[in-house]
């Protein structure tokens, strides 16, 4: 219900390249750590989002979707299921055209806010996982 594959083969590979990690530092013992490196080994260009805006794994960081001066395509979120909900409203008014919430992260309003303002979305799956299987 919750990632058809259908869904996850578009948001893969038709919506954009341009996916907006947030919760990416260089904190390498996270996840959204290694799944930004396999994102990129797959052709994505990732955007670290995180309060301390660091460059991650080449890519210039900010602190915020917003501050983000170029369109995203995806916003890929690992935070908590708390925050989660907050970040696909600023994906939605961002202009991205899909959210992908991580493992673990599932906010069922959020999932129908965000289908409701028409992007494509995913949660409680891994884009390391589902990608090479495509």
């Amino acid at each position: 219900m919750y990632g058809d594959q259908e869904t996850i083969r578009r948001i893969l590979t038709e919506l954009g390249d341009t996916w907006a990690v947030v919760g990416l530092s260089n904190n390498e013992d996270r996840a959204a750590y290694g799944v930004a490196r396999v994102l990129q080994r797959f052709g994505k260009r990732v955007v670290p989002v995180h309060p301390k805006a660091e460059t991650v794994h080449g890519e210039q960081g900010y602190p915020s979707l917003e501050a983000v001066p170029f369109e995203v395509d995806v916003v890929d979120v690992f935070v908590n299921s708390s925050l989660a909900g907050r970040v696909a409203d600023e994906a939605v008014a961002a202009g991205a055209r899909a959210v992908w919430f991580q493992l673990g992260v599932v906010d069922e309003p959020a999932f129908a806010r965000t289908r409701a303002a028409g992007l494509e979305m995913v949660m409680d799956r891994c884009p390391a996982i589902e990608i090479p299987a495509l």
